[in-house]
């Protein structure tokens, strides 16, 4: 499999043309009468990406050859770039390591359907002797989310991990391989007030283009960013790579997706796939974790099961709450979903891209496989 990855994959990056900014803007196709992007399936080719310890690199910090995916491959972000599918999954090397105690680097792999893909024989993103790495050494790098910009580059907001703190961190690329890093999001803000303090997943409020690629955009000349666990944060940003968070009164980080008790986000919710702006508002997917505890939990789920859901947010003010699901749309229900490295059950989504007139959602399974529902 992997010399068949080595001869497809550069020829399935050159087909794609060159990304161009959008001439106008096209909201979301939902469905009909519903703020909601719902209907979604999931195919029998599920799970379609699995750890494969065929793959291998030269570890820049050790000069070891690394199974960089021998352990597991999870949540992926996604892109859609001239006729292909582009994935970029979290992949950690050593199975016999404990949670959070493996090294985690950033694959990619094509498709030309959005479902069968080619992985690259070397990660793209991975601690090195860079200026990122007092962040990312030994933990590495986590959880991708890819958005395109209207310079027609790639932003990908990621988590650098340490082993001791998260930072939400970003880096740019034109050409998806090749990636430039420009440290923690949140370095500068408010003196460096939130430097230090645990930062992940972010997700860029977008548009869907004619030809269906989803772009950042502005709203009130900024643009914007759900991120954050636990407690989830917005931010906005004049160049998408220094973000401002959206503090309350009293200086503390605003949340727009506050916990609810009895639901499946009564443990957590966290920013999924990038933010959607439509005719009804922001449409904003995230994962929501349910509580322990059966007396708060959500109990159409296991307790800390990781399902999706949907919140809508004003287009004028992206901090006004319109509308959210009670119920998840996507949920662990297959046997690689409920048992794995979170034995938990996980439905952890984090990439959409509108292809071939159908919505693709990537998700990770059980923090151990990468999964795909699909809306026709």
């Amino acid at each position: 499999m992997r010399y068949v990855a080595l001869l497809l994959f550069p020829v399935l990056l050159a087909t794609c043309r060159t990304a161009t900014p959008p001439t106008e803007a096209t909201a979301a196709p939902l469905a009909d009468a519903s703020p909601w992007l719902t209907g979604f399936t999931k195919p029998a080719e599920n799970p379609i990406l699995r750890a494969d310890s065929s793959y291998s690199f030269s570890d820049p910090l050790t000069g070891q050859s690394v199974q960089w995916q021998r352990a597991d491959v999870f949540n992926p972000g996604a892109v859609v770039r001239g006729d292909s599918v582009y994935l970029f999954f979290r992949a950690e090397d050593n199975p016999r390591a404990t949670l959070g105690r493996r090294t985690s680097r950033i694959g990619l792999a094509a498709s030309g359907d959005g479902i069968n893909f080619v992985r690259r024989t070397a990660p793209v993103l991975y601690p090195g002797p860079d200026n990122n790495r007092e962040f990312e050494d030994p933990g590495g790098c986590e959880d991708p989310r890819v958005v395109e910009l209207p310079d027609g580059r790639y932003l990908m907001l990621y988590t650098a991990y340490n082993q001791q703190a998260a930072r939400l961190c970003s880096a740019t690329s034109t050409n998806l391989t090749d990636w430039t890093k420009h440290g923690p999001v949140f370095q500068d803000a408010y003196g460096g007030k939130f430097h230090d303090t645990w930062s992940k997943s972010g997700s860029v409020v977008c548009e869907l283009t004619p030809d269906g690629r989803l772009v950042a955009t502005e709203i009130n000349g900024k643009y914007w960013m759900y991120w954050g666990d636990a407690v989830v944060g917005l931010a906005h940003s004049d160049d998408l790579l220094d973000w401002t968070p959206v503090l309350n009164e009293d200086s503390t980080l605003f949340d727009p997706l506050p916990l609810r008790p009895g639901l499946f986000d009564s443990r957590l919710s966290e920013p999924g796939p990038p933010a959607l702006l439509t005719d009804d508002g922001i449409l904003v997917l995230y994962n929501g974790q349910n509580e322990l505890t059966d007396s708060l939990r959500y109990m159409d789920a296991g307790p800390g099961a990781y399902s999706g859901g949907q919140a809508l947010f004003s287009a004028e003010d992206p901090t006004v709450l319109l509308d959210r699901m009670e119920n998840p749309f996507i949920q662990p229900s297959l046997p690689h979903e409920l048992t794995g490295q979170y034995a938990s059950g996980t439905t952890f989504i984090e990439g959409l891209v509108y292809f071939r007139g159908k919505w693709f959602l990537y998700y990770g399974t059980a923090d151990s496989m990468v999964g795909v529902a699909v809306r026709d």
